[in-house]
């Protein structure tokens, strides 16, 4: 029998947690966001009192850091401190990657070296735009996600939804909160949390890597933000319902084809001690609310939490800002300054026109350029074409849902095993399986 004391554990720190990732609330502006996000502005905003570019000058020292621990501690300095060497010891991909992260941030920063690299367009987006992001919001994250993991949230959630999440999405019940904190908060935060899910042994491979490649979408306050700036706002119900159904598809769809169902169901680490299977004479509610007691009742109080929680800031903070950086300012470079996408778009165009699709020449532009950023394929396509051509190009930069700049760099950043190559495959699969949707619903519309 479990004490009052082992409940208040168990329900007050999920409360807690569900309301501070996934419910969503309204800021002084009125747009819909969530708390994380919205602590984490609020953090942006204290330390944008100490200079317009206090925040820009902590990011480039944080990669300058990584990039130079890393070769300290790979090739000179042999340690005995576990941190460190999770943090620092690297293969020579990595370091590549952190020293370039470290080099792009720098030449933004100062102004210095190619266009190509510090254009507002490429390196300067990702380094003003989106790395404050995801600074402040790691630091969150880091110290709050054991409120979502720690105190039996997932176990109860996860016994609760086997039943629907493993016949239908091929994923375990506990995923649940994962998809959820991605649909309404952000992809990142999924992808952490499913990182940190990955690396305690509760997914395989496979589930690690389907959950992070088909649920971490971009929030619904980015939906407005791209459908207000194609002029489209009146158009949101559709909109995102059609993105919501053609991101349910391909979640359906691609974990039963390759690459993705060829990922071994493997783990991280063996982790024995959980399981949703229920036993007999439990019902999915009961032995759920067992679960989430008995995990709780072994939960570490707040001093542990705060220790657990520095490590995962400075793990998120080392290893995946030089990526994104890295990652998402060579991909901006490819899509800004060479006709890439232009030419693989190009052979759709045809088929577009066959189809009756207006603007199908600018429409076929766009097709593979989100891979590099989401926000890309909505600046190239602007305001100025036909609302159809803008209804698919903007519901389809959403549900590609791979971009280099933003979830495809934490992803990379991350423990969950996906190279880039495997990435650009599954986005292409994204887009075969979405386009066909959201073009019969604009064909339907319009």
């Amino acid at each position: 029998m479990y004490s009052v004391k082992n409940n208040l554990k168990f329900i007050l720190p999920s409360l807690i947690g569900i309301f501070i990732f996934i419910f969503p609330i309204k800021n002084e502006a009125g747009e819909i966001t969530v708390p994380v996000a919205y602590i984490a502005n609020k953090i942006l905003e204290f330390i944008g009192l100490f200079g317009e570019n206090a925040i820009s000058y902590i990011v480039a020292s944080i990669m300058v850091i990584s990039a130079l621990l890393s070769l300290l501690f790979t090739y000179v300095v042999k340690s005995d401190n576990a941190l460190l060497n999770q943090l620092f010891k690297q293969s020579i991909g990595w370091i590549i990657v952190r020293v370039l992260g470290a080099v792009f941030g720098v030449f933004v920063l100062f102004n210095i070296g190619p266009i190509q690299i510090t254009s507002e367009d490429t390196g300067g987006t990702v380094f003003y735009d989106l790395l404050p992001t995801l600074f402040a919001v790691f630091l969150i994250a880091g110290f709050l996600l054991p409120l979502l993991l720690n105190y039996g949230l997932l176990e109860f959630v996860g016994t609760l939804f086997r039943k629907f999440m493993r016949p239908v999405f091929t994923l375990p019940g506990r995923s649940t909160v994962d998809n959820l904190a991605s649909w309404v908060g952000d992809g990142t935060i999924g992808v952490l949390l499913t990182s940190k899910q990955y690396e305690a042994g509760f997914y395989t491979k496979r589930e690690a890597t389907v959950i992070a490649t088909m649920f971490s979408v971009v929030s619904i306050t980015f939906t407005i933000v791209i459908l207000d700036y194609l002029n489209m706002l009146n158009y949101f119900v559709p909109f995102y319902a059609t993105v919501i159904f053609s991101g349910i598809v391909c979640a359906v769809v691609l974990p039963r084809i390759p690459p993705l169902s060829k990922i071994d169901d493997t783990y991280y680490v063996e982790n024995n001690e959980y399981s949703e299977h229920i036993p007999e004479g439990e019902t999915s509610f009961s032995w759920g609310y067992k679960q989430a007691l008995e995990k709780a009742e072994g939960a570490d109080g707040a001093l542990g939490v705060v220790k657990d929680g520095y490590k995962t800031v400075l793990d998120m903070w080392i290893a995946v800002l030089p990526v994104v950086m890295a990652v998402g300012t060579l991909g901006t470079v490819l899509a800004e300054f060479t006709p890439i996408f232009s030419i693989i778009g190009a052979p759709f165009v045809p088929i577009l026109e066959t189809i009756g699709i207006p603007d199908a020449k600018a429409v076929s532009e766009t097709l593979f350029i989100g891979f590099t950023d989401m926000f890309l394929p909505t600046l190239v396509i602007g305001s100025e074409v036909s609302e159809m051509a803008r209804f698919i190009v903007g519901a389809l930069s959403i549900t590609q849902l791979l971009y280099l700049s933003e979830v495809g760099g934490v992803i990379l950043g991350s423990k969950i095993p996906l190279g880039v190559g495997k990435m650009f495959v599954i986005f292409l699969m994204r887009t075969a399986i979405s386009l066909p949707i959201i073009i019969s619903v604009a064909l339907l519309l319009f």
